[in-house]
């Protein structure tokens, strides 16, 4: 990582470290909490970049504590660098949604395979959108960046609702 830009889940949580100290099991529960309606981090990601991001010095290891959790803790330097990813340009994101895609090919499908994969994605659709207006009320009172993004989520929940039933016959 020393030389190379950060990529977005080393960025992601050197963010969540500006909160304090955290193990891997915190970050993956922020990440989850705070992010994870729009940008998804698996718990492999989280623990490949936690001693990439320690090796470069943007992160501290602290001393293992009960399960032999390890805390992190931001360094300077990771404040630096996590200030350069913020302020670079963001770029431009790419959505990737199985629904769709099935439905690229849908002249394979049975009408009925069909018919209950956008049923499916609808009350999936509706069950997140509900998920995420809660979070973001919840996150409104005390993290008002956090809340904002979260409309992201609600938007595209909303567009998916909207264009799965435009689909059904």
């Amino acid at each position: 990582m020393a030389g190379k830009e950060l990529n977005a889940t080393a960025a992601a949580l050197l963010g969540l470290l500006h909160e304090g100290s955290m193990t891997g099991g915190q970050l993956m529960s922020e990440a989850t909490r705070r992010l994870g309606p729009f940008w998804t981090m698996t718990r492999s990601q989280v623990y490949r970049e936690l001693p990439a991001l320690a090796e470069v010095g943007y992160v501290r290891v602290g001393k293992p504590g009960p399960r032999a959790s390890v805390p992190y803790t931001i360094s300077a330097s990771g404040k630096r660098a996590f200030a350069k990813w913020i302020n670079e340009e963001s770029g431009i994101g790419q959505l990737r949604d199985p629904v769709a895609l099935r439905t690229a090919f849908a002249h394979h499908m049975t009408p009925s395979a069909l018919s209950d994969m956008y049923k499916d994605a609808i009350e999936y659709h509706n069950e997140a959108l509900n998920d995420v207006k809660n979070r973001a009320k919840d996150l409104a009172a005390d993290d008002a960046g956090a809340a904002t993004a979260m409309d992201f989520a609600i938007g595209y929940h909303k567009a998916a609702i909207t264009w799965l039933k435009s689909r059904q016959k």
